[in-house]
């Protein structure tokens, strides 16, 4: 039986086993352990087709000679075409705006969730939170000049549309993804004049006693082909301690510097990345338990070895509970459901066991080195909290690095209290753009470690929705009741009457 698509928010059931948040590696891979055993099984994702960021728009293209994506790109189709063939309901284009965890042992958790301009609220049993990751902000002068965006925005551009930047672009950041999409743009045409490394040098040493263990990762190899690659076709720089963006209505150049020697390079296009963080704000506002981790420098929820969230019912896979790449999300994401699935007695314990096996030895393999990767590529200081005092922190409120120290200064305990000043992540992002470098300015004013700072503690909706999407939310006649003074007309939606 093929997935079942539902493209408006009527036909979602009311009730479901497991209901998967995201259609990433992890929340595919979940997806289909979880119809094999026979859950009724919900997958949502804000795209209108599965993938994630990594496999972005898989099932839409065919691997043609002029391949530009690589063959990691296309592993996604082995998860992708036993996804689009499961029984499972598939709600694309939809945002998730409110998780409310169980509050009895017998209850189920509730989603919130919007699909074609309705709102709808759904029960599970189980919920796995598939979020994935997203950029690290790297907030210098001039980011929020037109022309300047993050990698991962440039990466969507190529693998949905076949979008290239126009005239010369400066790939400027740190990280894996960053020499990734200059092989892709390289190949696809692009005019790339350089690629800044802002990468902390002083980290390579550090990194050195985990190198033995990252030669052993499958990532090894691969990685090694992708830095001789980039820079066999163009600049690339490291050592970089500083950097600007100029222009007046567009940006027109990068000005770098690296040791004493400042260098300009005209510019039509600036792709900025400093790594990946996880995605936590569902986790967050669900009461999980968030904890900090040094290496990748970012906060993860707290999980157990098959995914479990500090939270009854819930549970977290794939790069949303940790940075790992879409081999080990995939892994992770069969790994939560079974835990889900022996969890709610749809398997046994022994056959769990007997499945879970191989998948946490694969799961070990994929982890191998992880700790070199992430020290290696960890941003330098000056990059996590600007110095410069007129840098843009946060873009929805046009807070700037020095408004924050100047509130930092007057001993505000934490981030939340924070916002109350100078609403610094109150914007619709909801702190997504800022809440790492508040986080990271707050701690180094202070002289103290992030995992002491915090981070945005977040409540729902986590995300915007309109209040049209609101009262379309199915509701009870005694609630309609409580709110008019009056008992709603008979109604022919098999839903239930709407306020």
């Amino acid at each position: 039986m093929l997935m079942r698509r539902i493209t408006v928010a009527a036909e979602l059931a009311d009730h479901y086993d497991i209901a998967i948040i995201g259609a990433g590696p992890a929340g595919m891979s979940a997806a289909v352990e979880a119809s094999l055993a026979g859950a009724t099984v919900l997958v949502v994702d804000e795209n209108t087709a599965p993938g994630g960021q990594i496999y972005r728009a898989v099932t839409r293209h065919s691997r043609g000679h002029d391949d530009v994506l690589g063959a990691d790109y296309w592993k996604g189709a082995s998860i992708a075409d036993p996804f689009m063939a499961a029984t499972i309901d598939f709600a694309s284009s939809t945002t998730v705006w409110s998780l409310d965890p169980a509050e009895e042992p017998s209850a189920h958790a509730t989603i919130g969730l919007t699909l074609a301009g309705s709102a709808r609220r759904v029960e599970a049993r189980a919920v796995i939170l598939a979020t994935g990751a997203m950029e690290r902000p790297m907030p210098v002068p001039g980011w929020t000049l037109p022309g300047v965006m993050t990698a991962g925005a440039a990466q969507i551009a190529l693998k949905s549309i076949a979008a290239i930047p126009e005239g010369p672009t400066v790939l400027a950041g740190c990280g894996p993804l960053l020499y990734l999409l200059a092989s892709q743009l390289l190949k696809a045409g692009a005019d790339i004049t350089a690629v800044l490394d802002t990468a902390d040098a002083g980290q390579r040493l550090r990194a050195l006693p985990h190198l033995p263990a990252f030669l052993g990762s499958p990532y090894f190899a691969k990685g090694l082909r992708l830095l001789v690659d980039v820079r066999r076709q163009t600049r690339v720089i490291s050592g970089i301690t500083d950097l600007a963006i100029d222009g007046d209505a567009h940006a027109q150049s990068v000005t770098f510097r690296r040791g004493r020697r400042s260098e300009t390079l005209p510019v039509r296009t600036v792709l900025l990345h400093q790594g990946v963080i996880p995605s936590i704000n569902l986790a967050s506002s669900a009461d999980c338990a968030i904890r900090w981790n040094e290496h990748q420098r970012a906060f993860q929820p707290e999980i157990d070895h098959l995914g479990r969230l500090s939270v009854p019912g819930l549970f977290a896979a794939g790069d949303g509970a940790g940075i790992g790449g879409a081999d080990h999300a995939a892994v992770e994401g069969r790994i939560a459901a079974l835990g889900a699935l022996s969890d709610l007695g749809l398997i046994t314990q022994g056959e769990a066991e007997t499945r879970l096996a191989p998948l946490k030895q694969e799961r070990r393999r994929y982890r191998r080195g992880r700790a070199f990767l992430d020290i290696l590529y960890r941003p330098a200081q000056q990059f996590l909290s600007p110095p410069d005092d007129a840098t843009i922190i946060c873009r929805c409120e046009e807070v700037r690095a020095g408004q924050l120290r100047q509130v930092i200064e007057l001993g505000v305990p934490g981030p939340n209290q924070l916002k109350t000043f100078i609403r610094c992540g109150m914007g619709p992002c909801q702190g997504r753009l800022c809440a790492s470098t508040v986080t990271e300015m707050m701690a180094e004013q202070r002289g103290v470690s992030p995992a002491e700072i915090g981070t945005y503690r977040l409540r729902a909706p986590i995300k915007p929705v309109r209040l049209s999407e609101l009262a379309a939310l199915p509701q009870t006649e005694d609630a309609v009741f409580a709110v008019t003074g009056r008992r709603p007309e008979p109604s022919t939606n098999p839903k239930g009457p709407n306020l």
